[in-house]
């Protein structure tokens, strides 16, 4: 049987040519032709002879009232790994479609290897597709992580039909793409990789999850950016996507789920590498958390919201004497917030650090993203500046604005019942976080200005 001919789209204007051109001969865009499989004859031919009077050829179909529908929450299998379950919204979801990225080497093969095998001895069958090793090299890491007799079905194929023609006949619960970028389909002649190919392979595959309730797991590679490598309508496609996030020469791996359709998103889950694997972390507030046996002055801990989990972090800064062209560098913060933070320090509250390098850092390796770290940033940088520790057991959170005011925090109580569970004493929050009923074993601040926190700060030397 003759190979299907393919065909080059313009992702821009939607323009065709049989051959691929840097220049699309219809908008005169550069580089935006992207190779897709051409229509059969059959198919196409004679598509509108049979419209009716409206000029379309399908038939109207019936549709129901949202109110009329029967609403049931989706049915979750657990995985077996609490943290993973955690990320995922509850467990697997019978006919999902998982993305799962990050950088070689960190961690995304162990632990889904650990997650089917748990799945296979829960009765589950699961299949493990790998396009990268050999099943031999699969074997090789299940008895390294001390998988004996695992009964998981290994599969070790890149052609995009034999997977499907092999899910079919198995019928598993689950199955394992490690990775989306080595397969290919024999409708397009491009190589495995390019954007075509995987997005025909994904596209084929969240099918066949959607038809049979088989669910999916794609692994993807990044780019030295660090977002999935491949087109941007691969997110779109599936149901959840998660990032690994951490150092590869560290321990310890955060998982987040950037999209859930199941699911909260930003949730993250935090592991440890260890010799047999990646084991969940209970008390993740304990990594990023800095062991000193007295305060240290530039110290200041945040309680940062992680999805639905409240997490403490150590934010460090350290301001020391500036050449000509002071720096200002940020570890796991953004940097332009931090100027703008050093701003309104000197503005507002009259700390002065025109002349001073800056540099702020969050213990650990995480990345926070919410404002709400803004007040523990601006007292951790005044505490380096006076060279003066923060009280023992203190922490801060709370967001400030461009008018030195301070605004509150989303679930504030949360935040402080995770502080007090874990032994501190003394929180600066916004006046709006302050709760109205004492919270045993924390003195509470509330504070409503910034210059109001710094002088708070200073009487509780």
């Amino acid at each position: 049987m003759a190979k299907e001919k393919s065909v080059y789209i313009c992702s821009e204007c939607g323009g065709t040519s049989p051959r691929w051109l840097g220049k699309c001969p219809a908008c005169n865009a550069w580089n935006t032709l992207v190779e897709s499989a051409a229509e059969s004859a059959g198919g196409g031919k004679n598509r509108l002879s049979q419209t009716g009077r409206t000029g379309y050829a399908g038939q109207a179909q019936a549709v129901t009232p949202l109110a009329a529908i029967e609403a049931t929450e989706v049915a979750r299998t657990p995985s077996g790994i609490a943290e993973l379950d955690r990320v995922l919204g509850g467990g697997i979801v019978e006919g999902g479609v998982v993305l799962i990225g990050g950088d070689p080497g960190i961690g995304k093969s162990t632990l889904l290897l650990q997650a089917v095998d748990a799945l296979q001895r829960q009765g589950l069958p699961a299949l493990y597709v790998t396009g990268e090793e050999s099943g031999a090299q699969v074997a090789l890491r299940s008895r390294r992580l001390g998988l004996d007799n695992s009964q998981v079905d290994v599969l070790s194929e890149i052609q995009l039909e034999k997977i499907l023609a092999t899910c079919e006949s198995r019928q598993p619960a689950i199955v394992i793409i490690d990775s989306i970028q080595t397969m290919y389909s024999d409708q397009l002649s491009s190589a495995p990789g390019s954007v075509a190919q995987v997005r025909e392979c994904a596209a084929h595959l969240t099918r066949m999850a959607k038809s049979t309730g088989i669910a999916v797991v794609l692994v993807g590679h990044v780019t030295k950016e660090g977002a999935l490598a491949g087109p941007r309508v691969l997110e779109h496609m599936v149901d959840t996507v998660l990032y690994f996030e951490g150092d590869t020469h560290s321990s310890f791996r955060l998982v987040r789920a950037i999209k859930n359709r199941f699911g909260a998103v930003n949730e993250i889950g935090v592991f440890a590498m260890t010799e047999k694997g990646l084991k969940g972390v209970n008390n993740p507030s304990a990594i990023f958390l800095s062991q000193h046996s007295e305060p240290v002055p530039g110290s200041c801990v945040l309680v940062t919201l992680e999805g639905s989990r409240p997490l403490l972090v150590e934010i460090q800064a350290l301001v020391d004497d500036g050449g000509p062209s002071p720096r200002r560098l940020s570890v796991g913060l953004d940097r332009d917030r931090l100027a703008m933070l050093l701003a309104v320090l000197n503005r507002h509250a009259g700390v002065a650090c025109a002349d001073q390098d800056v540099f702020v850092n969050a213990v650990g390796g995480v990345r926070i993203g919410e404002p709400a770290a803004d007040l523990a940033v601006m007292l951790s940088i005044t505490s380096s500046l006076r060279g003066k520790a923060l009280p023992k057991g203190f922490i801060a959170f709370g967001e400030v604005g461009l008018a030195g005011e301070v605004r509150p925090a989303p679930r504030g109580q949360e935040r402080l019942k995770e502080a007090a569970k874990l032994g501190f004493s003394v929180a600066v929050v916004p006046r709006a976080n302050a709760p109205k009923k004492p919270i045993e074993g924390i003195t509470i601040h509330p504070v409503d200005r910034v210059d109001e926190a710094i002088s708070l700060v200073r009487g509780l030397d």
